[in-house]
């Protein structure tokens, strides 16, 4: 059977939508949670095995590369509690529909930003 379809293999212009690109997202901000809390437990457990240990999790704390990856996990955080409740909202029943999906999506990348602003300007 030969279909006569349209292939667009320009991955340039191919734009997903915003409830799309909220959806992938989300599922990127669990992943990168779930290794977050490797990197918060093993710091932790350092901190909490010597005064060393300790000394040296607040270095790391207080050194611009540990500060950005505190950020990028508080990030994280902030945008998959963000958009659970816009999924537990939505599992409700309620913003179904693509304008209102498109809106909250939207609303949520919004939400996202001012929280990870906030917590940029918390750690630095």
């Amino acid at each position: 059977m030969n279909k006569q379809r349209p292939v667009n293999l320009d991955l340039s212009t191919i734009r997903f939508p915003a409830t799309a690109v909220a959806s992938i997202l989300h599922r990127v901000s669990g992943v990168i949670l779930f290794f977050g809390v490797g990197i918060l437990l093993c710091m932790l457990g350092m901190a909490l095995a010597s005064e060393q240990g300790f000394a040296d999790v607040a270095g790391f704390a207080n050194n611009p590369f540990g500060i950005f990856i505190l950020w990028g996990i508080l990030t994280a955080l902030a945008y998959h509690l963000v958009g659970g409740i816009r999924h537990l909202i939505m599992d409700m029943g309620f913003w179904e529909e693509l304008d209102s999906g498109i809106k909250s999506a939207n609303v949520s990348f919004v939400i996202t930003a001012v929280l990870s602003v906030l917590a940029g300007v918390w750690l630095w």
